[in-house]
């Protein structure tokens, strides 16, 4: 949960407010959570509660797709039983098919509650794996209906005070009157000596207490009980289960002391219980008054008293009792046998030298039982020879170090013995000194000085005839330890075993009236205890509903796993309730997750102050108000556990002496507001001024008696608040059952806490105010002046005030027999009254706080301490109206709106349709309008994106701004985010998302209309509640238009996952219509071309859709279209995805600015355009070719007619139509002018066009060597490839130096060139292209170069001059010398700077791409390995090798310093990973290793799917929704990058085609 508070409808004048995270709003339908597996992610500590009927789906993360990964579960299939041993593999579903793994599930329907495990598997390694636990349904009433969760209203009862069987009913019955739904039990079993409820003689007999002298009372009797509470009372009963120790007493503890933890089994514990014994005697030494003379009275009053207790410990018992004798070495035995071994000559065989002498402890624990390893000592002490003084000299070595060994183990038992001294002091001063502790009194050996941790069940001794003992197992085997708990103890680590010092240390606070009970690991361990409990444990599920796991955080928890599996197999839907002492809600998660826990008790006690316990109610339950809608398929959130919200229970202490008698009605009220379950503790309601003590309480509750006149034992609702609670218990149900589940608590003041249930579906809220009274009216100050409070609506009624109030009565006197409380207080309580008739209301002003928002003012006279008052509120009539209109439109979208909704009787016309088919007529590019647009497109246009005060404007204007800022907003429920704030604020959002589309001509100004008819109704709802369904109509809306626009896509797109969805929206994103057209004019004679009237001069003119290269900072104006980037992302985004139409026109409009045989760089509308690049012609050819493949009788754009602006290389721009050529004349001329070489300077070359060129970088040159039909050009000083950044620093001296100039022959552009003859070459044989060659004028002749003939030079040649051999003698290698890295292709044959050909970068992988025919398979695939190891990154591929002296992985464009390299942004293309190349490598991957072989085939997929899993990461992160231009090193962000390329979608939608 963000920290950002939820801004409920509830204002008051001084507010406070709490945060929590929400739970999960509850669509109508199959709910379905995702939840996504990372590799070596282990989830434990996280819990995920899910409910019965909800399907879990799991889903690969980024770090596992396109690997193979096993899930397996312990869910039991469908019909088979539940063993939590017990895994199966659960089956992928791929509903898209195979390209990537984004969508890819296997699922669990799940229909039992419980716990339940999952772990995933890569290969056969287990990589990570947690817990899901599932509610259980509980049922009650003869038609057994639900009862939800969170209407539970428990009630706890010692059992004991229940008195004879036949009397229960009479003393329960006051539970159900006064509107409990739950009882909880404290054990009926047998108790022990102690008589504390929780110590028990014998888990398996009914307590022979509850039968009368002529009727025994069985189990059955119980269950008949229980069942008639539930089907006449519609009461639930719970009882607790205790797993961790039994009475000291019980029989079948001396058959099997094997259970317990004895000196046999634990010989560890020897120690401890030999100065337990110490103790025991010192105590009864004390009590004799023995010790008198020793400052040790039996009374001990004060410091001086302890300290002798303390003197007498050090000074007389441990010096007696030497417990560090049982730790250390026999010191002459030792010698003795070292010595011995030194004379037989025995060496050591010992290998490891880091192993150094330590004492071995004895197993048995008997003084000077430990040993060392002799082993070790023959290795550490050698004597120098074989002589006796040699010997001699070594053995006092030896012994020297024994000394210093046993030493160190009397230092360490001298700090045991610290501790113990110390704890046994702390607590004697809380028996007997301090003020809030018991105050025993005497010592006595009915309460000793401290209480025994160890069995004794022989007659005292003297200390040495008992220690005689120990060693024999048929009396040590009595000697148990009892049971407690320790202060800060890590709970999942058994205090008992070995390894814990906790008994010698004295750091139990134990309890004596129990054993521990030893179960070990597993049933095999100790048999007859583990049935014995499993017995327990069937009989408890046989009969009640649900069970209390006592004292659960030091249950062994596998012990608990295994009874609950046991629990559960009798009673499926069992409740399981826990209280859990662990400090961290991860380690109550390990607990929560493996035993399945429903719900864990909470205490309001713990409460220091009202503002707490607010904040408490908000934390244990509900959403904030106003939360948004969630969708019905969403990821799996963790949680935090379901809470069981108690004023107090039974181990608390008495709120009325900590508080005050006038805290218990609104407490109970603050608690019961809370959305979770709740419960209180029988006695709290009838104001009992004491704890009712489960170790020495005797009396019996009181019976309900409904007369008037009551005597004693008798309660009914003039007693203590019982009136006030059954009205707040039924308050408490209805808000669960009526799904009020969004809460707000605001802080009134210091005592008045105000809480509010709110229900998202009618919009009805509950607002109970509470006056708390933490301090005793009587004795503290409180103000008359109460705030006023504004209460947003319409009070309907006050469901209830109540007001704790005193009556002359005889003072409270503690009854003998009953259970008895304050007499003296009572419950004045009204309810469902008008606020007029209220007592505690002065009066209730109304004021309108703008058009729709009623707010009553309320002004309380009468509201004192321990006073309640609850309204009932609903929005103002027209605002009700308006949100039951708005959600029958919203119908449409999610059924989840059908309740609350109204019918629209006087709806604008526009509503009466669908919006489904108003957004049918929309066009792709008019969806680009309506979704997409960044600030600079807005702006041509003259607007511009949102923007949001105190926070930043939207990426897009269109809907997508707003659903990437709603999308992380809406699962946290983060309604304090300033996009919340701002639609709370005002209308100005609102009005801008309907306004900025009706201004727009067509379909777009047609959703416009619709969204404003929409708006008309949420302007009129509440300011709190405008976030969530704003947010309602625009993801109704947004999706339709998404679905919309794929259906008008390519079956690819139609039929794939949602990664390929998702990525086809970067089509959507890119290729727009701005005010003015980016595209030349097609020739007038071509069919199927847009058009539309100009707004300024209304003249019919053509509105072509063009391609934006990236956005924001290639989107608009003359920077929009780029012949390069437009041909390389075409492919992708325009044909894969189905936009044959609008690829045409690009390609034609391209077509029509041929000059010099090139296709411009920078489009600007062809007039403006620069023809300083020599790919771009290559690339538009590459797609003609792949349009003609792609599309449908796509040869027909061949005969396309084509007008050329540029007839002539020397023309002026000639209009549309003037001069038409048909497409395939173009091709020929742009192959001819190749061949015949192109030589020319730039139009109007020097600053004015590019501001950092040297003169000689404006001469452009390209041309064919005729040798090796390789394309070739450039200069020293331009760059006419992709990798084409100028140098711009003059303090670096590098402006006007190309960082990459690349001429010579690129690698790419000869595989595009040989791509593009192969292709003609083919057309030409069949007779689709007219021409067979190209003409060139040699010595003065005409001479043909057929295409055939062009495609064997590239043939021949290619792999002899641009693969480095491995061979370092290889004849064709011009320049040995500067090979670097063998086995990879050149980036350039014929550079000006040699060095350049050499270096490894990514661009050979295109011409793998496109000509994969000039690659030798086994070759291609050594270097694409090289290419991976070295230049693949996280999302793109590094443009240079890492290895090389001017690689630099950052690109920092406003740097501007003295390193040449990288002053402003010249290591542009020298490092930093682009992603478009990314493409080209995976499909040169996924193309050679088919030809390698399968195994090769099925490696490359895999790495290829977890290569494309990040870019769907980023993709769904982004809130552009788009791939960037390129990353810094190591996939880091980079700031100049565009935030989406149109390049980089197109690739990776290119590469998943390919799949």
């Amino acid at each position: 949960m963000t920290g950002r508070a939820s801004p409920g409808p509830q204002r008051a004048t001084r507010r406070r407010r709490s945060g929590r995270q929400p739970a999960a709003a509850m669509p109508s339908g199959k709910e379905t959570r995702l939840l996504y597996l990372n590799e070596m992610e282990k989830l434990d500590k996280t819990l995920f509660r899910l409910e019965q009927g909800f399907e879990l789906q799991f889903r690969l993360g980024p770090t596992l797709q396109g690997k193979h990964v096993t899930v397996c579960t312990n869910y039991p299939a469908s019909g088979e039983l539940f063993d939590r041993h017990k895994f199966r593999t659960l089956s992928w579903h791929n509903p898209t098919g195979k390209e990537d793994d984004s969508d890819k599930y296997c699922k669990l329907d799940l229909q039992i509650s419980g716990s339940y495990q999952y772990y995933f598997s890569l290969g056969n390694e287990k990589s990570g794996g947690g817990y899901i636990v599932v509610d259980p349904i509980l049922r009650v009433g003869a038609d057994n209906h639900v009862l939800p969760l969170d209407c539970i209203t428990l009630q706890t009862f010692l059992a004991k005070c229940l008195g004879p069987f036949h009397e229960w009913e009479d003393r329960l019955k006051v539970a159900k009157e006064t509107g409990y739904n739950m009882i909880h039990f404290t054990p009926l079993q047998k108790l022990g000596l102690s008589r504390s409820c929780y110590s028990l003689a014998d888990q398996l007999e009914v307590n022979p207490e509850f039968s009368s002298h002529n009727k025994k009372c069985t189990w059955s009797d119980i269950g008949a009980l229980v069942e008639k509470m539930k089907n006449e009372w519609n009461v639930l009963c719970i009882t607790d289960v205790v797993y961790n120790h039994t009475a000291t007493n019980s029989e079948w503890l001396r058959m099997h002391p094997e259970c317990g933890y004895n000196l046999v089994n634990s010989p560890h514990l020897k120690p401890a219980w030999v100065l337990d014994r110490a103790l025991w005697h010192l105590t009864c030494m004390v009590a004799d008054g023995k010790c008198i003379d020793k400052g040790v009275p039996p009374v001990i009053e004060n410091d001086h008293h302890l300290n002798c207790v303390r003197k007498i410990i050090w000074e007389e018992i441990y010096p007696k009792i030497k417990l560090w004798e049982f730790f250390q070495v026999d010191v002459n035995k030792a010698v003795e046998q070292f010595k011995t071994l030194l004379t037989q000559g025995k060496m050591s065989t010992k290998s490891d030298p880091n192993q150094h002498l330590q004492i071995v402890q004895d197993p048995d624990y008997r003084r000077f039982g430990c040993t060392v390893d002799m082993n070790i000592a023959l290795a550490t002490f050698i004597p120098h020879s074989n002589g006796p003084g040699a010997i001699e000299e070594c053995c006092n070595w030896f012994r020297k170090r024994i000394e210093e060994l046993n030493a160190e183990q009397h230092r360490q038992i001298n700090h045991h013995q610290e501790q113990a001294v110390n704890c046994l002091a702390g607590t004697v001063v809380y028996e007997r000194l301090s003020g809030h502790g018991p105050k025993l009194g005497p010592i006595s050996r009915k309460y000793p000085l401290v209480t025994r941790y160890f069995t004794y069940p022989f007659k005292d001794l003297t200390v040495e005839e008992e220690e005689a003992m120990i060693h024999h197992p048929e009396k040590a085997c009595y000697f148990m330890a009892h049971n407690g708990w320790v202060m800060g103890d890590d709970p999942l680590r058994n205090f008992a075993e070995p390894g814990s010092n906790v008994y010698l240390r004295r750091e139990l606070i134990c309890w004596g009236d129990s054993v521990k009970l030893r179960y070990g690991n597993k049933p095999e361990d100790c048999p007859y205890l583990w049935a014995h409990m499993k017995k327990y444990t069937e009989i408890t599920a046989k009969y009640f509903h649900g069970i209390r796991l006592d004292n659960c955080h030091s249950t062994p928890i596998h012990v608990a796993e295994e009874m609950l599996a046991t629990a559960r197999s009798v009673r499926p839907n069992l409740y399981v309730i826990a209280e859990l002492f662990t400090g961290s809600e991860y380690i109550d998660n390990v607990f929560v997750n493996r035993l399945g826990i429903t719900s864990l008790i909470r205490e309001a006690m713990t409460a220091y102050n009202s503002h707490e316990e607010g904040r408490l109610v908000y934390r244990f339950g509900g959403e904030p108000v106003g939360s948004f809608v969630q969708p019905r398929l969403r990821p799996l959130m963790p949680a935090i556990a379901h809470a069981l919200f108690m004023d107090i229970t039974h181990d608390n202490e008495c709120p009325i002496q900590h508080r005050s008698a006038y805290d218990a009605l609104p407490s109970a009220m603050i608690v019961s507001m809370a959305c979770c379950a709740t419960g209180s503790t029988k006695g709290y309601d009838e104001l009992v001024p004491h704890q009712i003590s489960v170790v020495s309480e005797e009396r019996f509750y009181a019976t309900w008696n409904p007369a008037a006149h009551l005597t004693s034992g008798e309660v009914n609702f003039q007693t203590g608040i019982l009136a006030g609670r059954l009205a707040i218990n039924r308050l408490h149900q209805e808000l669960g059952a009526k799904g009020f589940n969004q809460v707000y608590v605001d802080q009134v003041d210091e005592d008045i806490v105000a809480v509010t249930r709110h229900c998202p579906n009618t919009h009805q809220s509950v607002v109970a105010v509470s006056r708390t009274a933490f301090r005793d009216p009587k004795t503290s100050f409180y103000s008359k002046e109460v705030p006023e409070m504004c209460i947003p609506g319409k009070i309907e009624e006050v469901v209830l005030e109540a007001r704790t109030i005193e009556r002359n009565t005889n003072p409270y006197k503690k009854d003998e027999r009953f259970i008895n409380g304050l007499p003296n207080f009572t419950v004045e309580l009204r309810e469902h009254i008008q606020i007029k008739d209220s007592k505690i209301i002065k009066q209730a002003g109304t004021a309108i706080k703008g058009p729709n928002e009623f707010v009553q003012e309320i002004e309380f006279e009468n509201l004192t301490p321990g006073s309640v008052i609850v309204f009932r509120v609903s929005l103002d009539p027209k605002a009700q109206e308006a949100v039951g209109v708005l959600r029958s439109h919203l119908i449409q979208f999610s059924p989840h709106f059908k309740s609350g909704s109204l019918p629209d009787d006087h709806s604008a016309p526009i509503l009466k349709t669908l919006f489904s088919s108003i957004a049918s007529k929309l066009s792709l590019a008019d969806l680009n309008q309506v979704l997409y647009r960044c600030e600079a497109e807005e702006q041509e246009d003259g607007g511009g994106c949102y923007n949001i005060p105190n926070w930043s404007p939207l990426k897009y204007a269109g809907l997508q701004g707003l659903m990437s800022v709603m999308a992380d907003i809406r699962p946290k429920n983060d309604l304090g985010h300033p996009f919340c704030d701002n639609l709370r604020s005002g209308d100005w959002m609102i009005d801008y998302v309907s306004n900025r589309l009706i201004s727009r001509a067509g379909a777009c100004s047609e959703v416009g209309k619709w969204l404003k008819a929409m708006f008309t109704y949420l302007k009129k709802i509440p300011r709190y509640l405008i976030p969530c369904y704003f947010d309602a109509i625009l993801v109704g809306a947004y999706t339709t238009l998404l679905d919309v626009g794929w259906h008008q896509m390519s079956s690819f797109v139609q039929n794939g996952s949602t990664f390929v969805k998702h990525l086809s929206l970067g089509s959507v994103q890119m290729c727009g219509i701005g005010k003015y057209s980016c595209l030349p004019d097609l020739s007038p004679s071509l069919h199927d071309v847009p058009y539309r009237l100009n707004e300024i001069t209304n003249e019919k003119e053509q509105c072509c859709v063009s391609l934006a290269a990236g956005l924001p900072h290639f989107s608009s104006g003359i920077f929009r279209s780029w012949g390069r980037d437009t041909f390389i992302a075409l492919r992708g985004l325009m044909l894969v995805t189905g936009r044959y139409l609008e690829a045409r026109n690009i390609i034609l409009a391209f077509g029509g600015t041929l000059r010099h045989g090139l296709i411009p760089n920078l489009l600007g509308q062809g007039t403006h355009a620069r023809y300083n690049c020599r790919d771009a012609v290559w690339w538009w050819l590459q797609c003609i070719q792949d349009y003609c493949k792609i599309v449908p009788n796509g040869l027909d754009i061949l005969r396309c007619p084509v007008s050329r602006m540029y007839p002539r290389d020397d023309s002026s721009p000639q209009p549309a139509g003037s001069v038409d050529q048909p497409l395939y004349e173009v091709i020929q001329e742009a192959m001819q002018r190749h061949m015949e070489g192109i030589n020319f300077r730039e139009r109007n070359a020097g600053p004015q066009i590019d501001q950092n060129m040297r003169d000689e970088g404006f001469n452009v040159t390209a041309g064919v060597d005729h040798e090796t039909g390789f394309v070739f050009g450039g200069n020293r000083f331009n760059c006419g490839t992709w990798m084409d950044k100028m140098g711009e620093s003059d303090r670096a001296r590098n402006r006007g130096i190309p960082a990459t100039p690349r001429d010579g022959s690129a690698v790419e552009i000869v595989g595009l060139c040989k791509s593009t003859v192969r292709w003609l070459l083919d057309l030409s044989r069949k007779n689709e292209f007219p021409f067979h060659g190209v003409t060139i004028k040699r010595h003065g002749k005409e001479e043909t170069i057929t295409y055939d003939e062009w495609d064997r030079k590239i043939q021949a040649y290619f792999e002899r001059l641009f693969f480095v051999s491995e061979n370092p003698a290889d004849p064709n290698e011009k320049h040995p010398n500067l090979v670097h890295k063998r086995g990879i292709y050149k980036d350039s044959y014929g550079a000006s700077s040699p060095w350049c050909d050499y270096q490894l970068r990514p661009n050979f992988t295109i011409a793998m791409v496109v000509a994969p025919e000039l690659f030798t398979p086994e070759k291609a695939w050594k270097a694409l390995q090289i290419a991976e190891e070295k230049l693949l990154g996280p999302l793109g591929m590094k443009t240079l090798d890492p290895d090389d002296m001017v690689y630099c992985g950052v690109y920092d464009n406003a740097l501007d310093n003295d390193n040449y390299n990288v002053a402003r942004g010249f290591n542009y293309h020298q490092g930093p990973e682009w992603l478009w190349p990314i493409g080209y490598f995976l499909r040169a991957k996924l193309y050679f290793s088919k030809l390698i072989g399968p195994q090769i085939y099925a490696k490359t997929v895999v790495m290829i799917k977890n290569v494309l899993s990040r870019h769907y990461v980023h993709l769904e992160r982004s809130s552009w929704k788009g791939l960037p231009e390129l990353t810094n090193e190591n996939g880091q962000y980079c700031p100049f990058s565009c935030e989406t390329q149109a390049w980089s979608i197109g690739v990776i939608l290119e590469i998943l085609y390919d799949l």
